[in-house]
């Protein structure tokens, strides 16, 4: 009863609040903690390829790289380019564990993702427990839960999982990341998946990661997987 009580009064702080520009703290605007000026400088990743949401002069249904390549994801859609403010917004969110960051977020990717095909549920890319045990939080949970609230999905939890730790895919190339992700995900056994999954991440760089997990997904009988992310390096 006190968990529930304290939620409802956090909400109602957060109603009586007036809204601040979590960028510039200029007045918020549209129920956003966004103000007109940061909101109009959002680096929008609307032109991109269908399969791996890599930016493009022009949207196009497969990239170069994506051709001829038999991909476990039906489609990728990253809603920003990783670039301020949004990268700012992001690192707030994964070093500091910035909570009002992941709300804004979670609006603005629900706000895009609206018009996405309709899966029946969301799943987040985990972070193995070492990894979560040393930070604390999982970054792309905390985005992906007010996603699914927004746009009333279901969002799995505990299915998907890290079988091993990987090492950092930042400080890899291309070929590296793949070797280093490959057999990471497995599925936990447990009911029938539902057919259609959008599958999360908070950023997307080469996409190995996240197409990795989509195996996984699709080993384990989801016909179809998308790939969702915050934000596109």
């Amino acid at each position: 009863m006190g968990r529930r009580l304290g939620g409802f009064f956090s909400g109602l702080g957060r109603g009586l609040l007036p809204l601040r520009c979590l960028v510039c703290e200029e007045p918020g605007t549209q129920g956003l903690d966004l103000c007109p000026d940061c909101r109009a400088d959002l680096p929008w990743n609307r032109a991109a390829c269908a399969r791996c949401a890599l930016p493009l002069p022009r949207a196009a249904p497969r990239c170069g790289r994506c051709a001829g390549l038999a991909l476990p994801q039906a489609s990728a859609r990253a809603v920003f380019l990783h670039a301020a403010p949004v990268d700012q917004l992001h690192r707030r969110l994964k070093f500091h564990g910035e909570l009002a960051a992941s709300r804004l977020l979670g609006q603005l990717l629900a706000e895009a993702l609206a018009t996405a095909p309709r899966p029946q549920a969301l799943v987040w890319l985990p972070l193995h427990r070492a990894r979560l045990r040393q930070r604390g939080y999982d970054q792309a949970l905390e985005l992906a839960r007010p996603l699914a609230r927004a746009l009333a999905l279901p969002l799995l939890a505990g299915r998907l999982h890290r079988r091993r730790a990987t090492a950092a895919q930042s400080e890899l190339d291309a070929g590296a990341r793949r070797r280093n992700v490959h057999g990471a995900f497995a599925v936990r056994p447990g009911p029938p998946l539902p057919a259609h999954i959008a599958l999360f991440d908070d950023v997307m760089t080469t996409g190995a990661t996240l197409q990795e997990a989509a195996r996984a997904l699709r080993l384990a009988g989801v016909e179809r997987v998308d790939l969702w992310a915050l934000a596109r390096a």
